[in-house]
């Protein structure tokens, strides 16, 4: 798995590591089951804390998207509570939405962005 940390970023390492993990599952290139690197592993790998990596996963796990094994680690296992992940997804839209009209663009300009997004997951 190749996750990458943008040292130069204003956003913090865990919110990096986060977002990649869920592009990941999203593009299919993580599935249901895969596990992810420990703790340890991935810190070293990217050069960060500990610390920052268990914050991201357990931010994951909280939200749905790994399961946290005593065997296996960190594994894939999306959550498929939709009518949450919706409520969760109008929250985050309102902010987004709200800065882009302030900025003058349009709905339609909004929904072709969404449209090439969404056909970067195939779905």
């Amino acid at each position: 798995m190749y996750l990458e940390i943008d040292f130069n970023s204003d956003e913090a390492f865990y919110v990096q590591l986060y977002h990649q993990i869920i592009i990941g599952i999203a593009t299919s290139r993580l599935q249901e089951g895969d596990t992810l690197p420990s703790v340890r592993q991935l810190a070293d790998e990217v050069g960060i804390n500990m610390h920052t990596v268990n914050k991201a996963y357990s931010l994951l796990k909280q939200e749905g998207y790994i399961r946290l094994d005593r065997r296996y680690g960190a594994v894939i296992a999306v959550d498929a509570d939709k009518l949450k992940a919706m409520e969760d997804m109008k929250q985050g839209l309102l902010v987004l939405l709200a800065k882009g009209s302030c900025k003058n663009i349009t709905r339609e300009e909004v929904h072709q962005l969404i449209d090439e997004i969404y056909e970067e997951y195939g779905a």
